[in-house]
């Protein structure tokens, strides 16, 4: 966990969900590679093609960029997917329920944080299966509100899906938390935009946030 800052006051925290609100490293692969293999067959090459295009794509990016990432969804983008259909792409081929499950600690953790704090989720994926990664893993009840690729058409670090997180929770950035675990895609940004930021390794950082924030 790396804490970059906390505001004070703090009345929202902005979650990612992939890789932060739980911690399933054979879900985090087969999530990314299951649409390169649907980006294959539509293309008409091989899997092994797409993993080394995409592979090649990003290793430039970070080069052109002093090192940060870039989304899949952009990187499909470049490509020539549009948002829109690496948005069909995902309902139809992300299925959480498969490798997640119910996670009482988290489910402890949210409990504590909402009733201090406004919750809400912004993901790089569309809000259907983010909204099924959020009940394989119990946590659905405490987020109403889903800020997902498909909300914007526009995949983090864009400034959209966070300018829409705040208008839906009512406050301002600079009283906003972004809590995820990639720092170019979940951080980099809202520290600009004045939100705090911290960088977790998976939910078992998630797991602590009580005791740093209440």
């Amino acid at each position: 966990m790396k804490i970059y800052k906390i505001p004070r006051p703090l009345e929202a925290i902005i979650f990612d969900i992939d890789c932060t609100l739980y911690s399933n490293q054979k879900y985090a692969i087969e999530q990314v590679d299951c649409q390169i293999r649907e980006f294959a067959r539509v293309r008409g090459i091989s899997a092994d093609q797409a993993r080394r295009m995409v592979a090649d794509y990003r290793r430039q990016f970070a080069l052109d960029h002093n090192g940060a990432k870039v989304s899949l969804g952009n990187t499909l983008l470049s490509f020539g997917v549009p948002i829109e259909e690496s948005v069909e792409w995902r309902k139809k081929l992300l299925t959480p329920s498969d490798y997640l499950s119910y996670d009482k600690e988290l489910v402890e953790t949210l409990s504590l944080l909402q009733k201090d704090f406004k919750l809400i989720c912004v993901t790089n994926n569309p809000v259907l299966p983010a909204r099924k990664t959020l009940e394989a893993i119990g946590a659905s009840e405490f987020f109403k509100d889903i800020v997902g690729l498909d909300t914007c058409f526009k995949s983090k670090p864009a400034e959209e899906p966070f300018c829409r997180a705040v208008e839906i929770l009512q406050t301002k950035a600079e009283k906003c938390l972004s809590v995820g675990d990639r720092y170019d895609m979940d951080l980099s940004l809202p520290l600009q935009m004045g939100m705090g930021g911290l960088l977790v390794s998976g939910v078992e950082d998630v797991y602590k946030l009580p005791e740093i924030l209440l």
